[in-house]
C-alpha cells in the first residue's frame, strides 16, 4: 500500500543519496513509463499497418493532432513540474502547490478548447495535414477520438510530471503503465474484432488514458502525494501562469515543431506515394522508441537536478547531468547496433509489403548514422529547462523539429528526391548535437565553475 507524503524525508533523499544510486532509482521507472508508453502507440502502427498502407499512413498523418495536444499536456507539466522541483529543495511547499492546481485545471481547460476546435473543423484539417483522398477514411475516425478525449490527455501529463518532479517516480509509472497495458489489449479488440478499423485504435488510446488519469488522480485524493492537489491552491495572478507557460516553452516548442514536422514530412513525402508515407512513419515510430527512453531516464534526471540547483548544491546538480548523459549515450550506442545490423527484421514486424519495407530499412539506416549523439543533445536541453534557463532551453527545443528540420525537409528532396525527405531528421539532429556543444560548455562556466570559486 501507498504511504502517506513525507516532503521533509523526501528532501533528504534527493540532497544525500550517491548520485548515480538516485538517478538510476528515478529514472527506471520513468524508462517503464515511456517505454510503455511508446509500446501502445506503436500498437497502434502495428495493428493499423495490417489494414493496408494507406490505414497506416494515416494514423502517421494524425501523428501531427497528437502532437498538439501532447504540446499543451507536456507544456504546462513541464512547466510546472520544472518550478515544482526548484520550490520543494527550497522547502517551498505552498508554492509548489499553487503551481501544481494552476497547471492542472489549466490543462483541462487548453485540452477541452483544443479537442472542441479541432472536431469542429475535422476534414479541414486533416487536409491541411497532408492527408489524400485514400488516407481520409481513416485518418478522420482516428483524429475524432483522440481530439474527443483532449481534456484527459493534456491533464494526465501534469498529474504524472507532478508525481515525478516530488521524486515520486514509481507511482507515476504504475498509472501510466497499467493504463499502457490496457490499450495492448483493447487495440485488436476494437480494431479488428469490433471492427471499428482506426477508429477502434484511437478509443483503445482514449480508455488508457482515463484510466491512468483514474490512477494518479486517486493518489492525490488519498493524500498520498508530495504535493496535493487542492482547488484552493488556484493561481489568482497572472504572473503563476507566465512563469508556468514561459518555463514549459521548450517543451511546447519541442511538441509543437514535432506537429508542424510530422505535417511537412507527409506533404512531402506523400508527394512520392502512400508507401514512402508509411514507410518514413514506422521507421519514426522506431527511432521515438530510442528518443523516450533517453527522456525518460532524462526525467528521472530532471528532479533531482531541479531539487539540487534549488537547494544550492551545484555540484551534484552537475554530476547528475554527466551520469545520466554517460548512461544515456551507451544506451544511444547499442541502439545504433542494432537498427544497423536488424532494419530488415524491424521492418518486417509491422510491414510485409515490400516497397515499405525498402524504403524503411534505407530510412532506419539514416537513422542510426546519428543516433550516438542523441542523448547528449537532449539533456543538455533538458539541463536548462528544469534549471529555469527558459531562452536557451527554448532554443535548443526548436532546434531539432524546426530550426534545423523545417529548412531540410523541403530542401533536401530539391536535390535527393525521397532520400531527402527520409534523411532531413537525422540532418537536424547532427546539427543539433553540434549547436548544444557550446551550450554545455556555457553552462559549466557560469553555473559550477563560478559559484565554486
Amino acid at each position: 500500500m501507498l504511504e502517506k507524503a513525507d516532503s521533509e524525508k523526501q528532501y533528504r533523499l534527493m540532497l544525500s543519496t550517491p548520485v548515480p544510486r538516485l538517478i538510476l532509482g528515478m529514472s527506471v521507472p520513468s524508462v517503464i513509463s515511456m517505454i510503455i508508453t511508446v509500446v501502445y502507440n506503436t500498437a497502434d502502427t502495428y495493428f493499423v499497418s495490417h489494414i493496408d498502407k494507406s490505414a497506416s499512413a494515416a494514423v502517421g498523418a494524425v501523428y501531427a493532432v497528437m502532437a498538439v495536444l501532447q504540446a499543451l499536456g507536456f507544456g504546462l507539466a513541464m512547466g510546472s513540474s520544472s518550478i515544482i522541483s526548484r520550490k520543494l529543495g527550497q522547502k517551498k511547499n505552498d508554492e509548489a502547490q499553487t503551481y501544481f492546481a494552476s497547471a492542472f485545471f489549466a490543462a483541462v481547460g487548453a485540452g477541452v478548447v483544443a479537442g472542441g476546435l479541432g472536431l469542429l473543423f475535422l476534414r479541414p484539417l486533416l487536409t491541411l495535414l497532408g492527408c489524400s483522398e485514400t488516407m481520409m477514411p481513416y485518418a478522420a475516425p482516428y483524429a475524432a477520438w483522440i481530439l474527443a478525449a483532449a481534456p484527459v490527455s493534456c491533464s494526465v501529463n501534469v498529474l504524472n510530471s507532478t508525481l515525478r518532479a516530488g521524486g515520486q517516480v514509481a507511482v507515476a509509472m504504475i498509472g501510466v503503465g497499467l493504463g499502457g497495458l490496457i490499450n495492448l489489449v483493447l487495440d485488436p479488440l476494437f480494431i479488428f474484432t469490433l471492427g471499428m478499423g482506426t477508429g477502434g485504435a484511437a478509443l483503445a488510446t482514449d480508455v488508457s488514458y482515463l484510466v491512468s488519469f483514474l490512477i494518479l488522480m486517486l493518489v492525490f485524493l488519498t493524500r498520498r502525494a508530495i504535493v496535493p492537489l487542492r482547488i484552493g491552491a488556484i493561481g489568482r495572478k497572472w504572473a503563476v501562469y507566465r512563469e508556468i507557460v514561459t518555463t514549459g516553452l521548450p517543451t511546447v516548442f519541442r511538441q509543437g515543431l514535432g506537429s508542424l514536422a510530422a505535417a511537412a514530412t507527409t506533404v512531402q513525402a506523400v508527394v512520392y506515394g502512400d508507401a514512402v508515407v508509411a514507410a518514413v512513419t514506422i521507421a519514426n515510430k522506431v527511432y521515438v522508441l530510442l528518443r523516450n527512453i533517453v527522456l525518460g531516464i532524462g526525467q528521472g534526471f530532471m528532479p533531482v537536478a531541479g531539487y539540487n540547483f534549488g537547494a544550492g548544491e551545484r555540484g551534484r546538480t552537475w554530476r547528475s547531468f554527466t551520469f545520466t548523459t554517460g548512461m544515456g549515450t551507451v544506451l544511444c550506442l547499442i541502439a545504433t547496433a542494432l537498427t544497423a545490423a536488424f532494419p530488415g527484421p524491424i521492418m518486417r514486424w509491422f510491414s510485409d509489403d515490400p516497397e515499405v519495407v525498402a524504403i524503411g530499412v534505407q530510412t532506419l539506416y539514416f537513422a542510426a548514422a546519428v543516433m550516438p549523439g542523441l542523448a547528449f543533445s537532449t539533456y543538455v536541453n533538458q539541463l536548462y529547462q528544469c534549471l529555469g534557463f527558459r531562452v536557451q532551453a527554448t532554443l535548443l527545443a526548436s532546434c531539432r523539429q524546426g530550426i534545423f528540420f523545417l529548412p531540410a525537409v523541403f530542401l533536401l528532396p530539391l536535390w535527393l528526391g525521397q532520400a531527402g525527405v527520409q534523411a532531413a531528421q537525422p540532418l537536424a539532429d547532427l546539427m543539433t548535437f553540434v549547436i548544444s556543444t557550446p551550450f554545455l560548455v556555457a553552462f559549466y562556466r557560469r553555473q559550477v565553475l563560478r559559484p565554486a570559486a
